[in-house]
């Protein structure tokens, strides 16, 4: 197979299997589905465990280590079988067809490839003003002060080499992993580009993302990335 698509999910019943179907449908390329059931109140891992004689391509691991989206994905970082991995949202906000785009470019020669909100093409669509300008604004800055070739550095929704991935001592705990993950990625020297994508704000389920909790994390990566560009 060429990628694995990992999916965090913390009591996503009303989402999850619309998730995999529309995957499922969407995605041309060999790949393989793993949901990760972040400690799931509800019946999330069930509904998963249905469907997987549906989809042979299909697995269901449980997060071994303490909740929350860090570890999901650290989880499913260390069960992936191919050599290129995309994490999805488990809440239907991303735009699976972007999948596609960002495998082309993989297969462009990049390593790491950034959907992209806030270029031509793309879109942020509902939730917070005061989310999307903190996003545009942290994304746009840093690329201007460290040169790393994305504005929307904070999306979630990249495409990573394994040896990306494995190359990387993620010390992240919360969603700031994803910014973690490209800039230390592109300290490293990996190729990074970005593609357009459309994000839209969740209809179903609650949200785990605190903008107003998780801002100091983010701020660390955003002054760490600043400092490592001027020491050369």
């Amino acid at each position: 197979m060429d990628l694995s698509i990992i999916v965090p999910a913390h009591n996503e019943e009303e989402n999850i299997a619309q998730v995999i179907r529309r995957i499922e449908e969407i995605i041309s390329v060999d790949y393989e589905l793993i949901i990760i059931n972040d400690h799931s109140q509800d019946q999330t891992a069930e509904i998963v465990s249905g469907l997987t004689a549906q989809y042979p391509n299909l697995r269901l691991i449980n997060n071994p280590l303490e909740g929350g989206f860090a570890n999901a994905l650290r989880a499913g970082f260390a069960n992936i079988r191919a050599g290129l991995v995309v994490p999805v949202m488990a809440d239907l906000c991303d735009d699976l067809n972007t999948i596609n785009l960002m495998y082309e470019k993989i297969n462009q020669g990049y390593d790491v490839v950034c959907g992209a909100r806030y270029i031509k093409g793309g879109a942020r669509i509902g939730g917070s003003k005061v989310k999307g300008f903190f996003s545009f604004f942290v994304g746009k800055t840093i690329s201007i002060f460290t040169g790393i070739p994305t504005i929307d550095v904070a999306n979630a929704f990249k495409m990573y080499r394994k040896k990306v991935i494995d190359c990387i001592n993620i010390e992240s705990m919360g969603f700031e992993i994803s910014m973690e993950l490209a800039l230390k990625a592109y300290f490293q020297g990996f190729r990074i580009t970005q593609v357009p994508t459309v994000w839209r704000e969740r209809v179903k389920g609650k949200s785990s993302f605190k903008m107003f909790n998780l801002t100091p994390n983010y701020f660390k990566w955003y002054l760490w990335s600043i400092k490592r560009k001027m020491r050369g």
